[in-house]
């Protein structure tokens, strides 16, 4: 493992599986690999879709989510990726991290235990409070919407 700078905040895990906890492969990465934790491989099928365990459990402070990202080698090579991606796991979730795939391929995928499978990226965010208005500001777009702003 490459030796890494101080983290900028500590979060409590538990780890219920076999699999090393996530980590930074790079010193600039933003995500960590999650591993499937299973007692047996788990064949997806073209367009099917499952929610695979992790064995992790994360107690995150106020103020911050862990997002679940595809990983882009598995979505690129082979059409296998997070179907409601970026996934949310908010700072007061306390039961296993789970990772819904899909497979996008026309071929059958096999997960095995151990198999990196997703990323997570902690992430600090902000909560909103709203202001009830009768109008809003003027935008350049206003209300244009899906391809409003053009190919190029």
């Amino acid at each position: 493992m490459l030796k890494m700078n101080m983290p900028e905040m500590i979060c409590k895990v538990i780890n219920r599986s076999s699999n090393p906890l996530p980590h930074y492969a790079s010193p600039s990465a933003a995500g960590m690999d999650l591993r499937a934790n299973l007692s047996a491989p788990l064949v997806l099928n073209s367009l099917e879709r499952a929610l695979v365990p992790t064995g992790l459990y994360i107690e995150l402070p106020e103020g911050f989510e862990a997002q679940i990202r595809s990983r882009s080698g598995l979505a690129v090579n082979q059409g296998v990726v997070v179907l409601n991606s970026p996934g949310t796991v908010d700072a007061d979730y306390r039961g296993e991290i789970k990772v819904i795939l899909i497979n996008l391929s026309n071929q059958p995928f096999t997960i095995r235990h151990g198999d990196r499978i997703a990323q997570m990226v902690v992430a600090r965010h902000e909560s909103v409070e709203w202001e009830v208005v009768e109008e809003l500001a003027d935008s350049k777009r206003q209300t244009g919407g899906f391809g409003s702003s053009g190919l190029r």
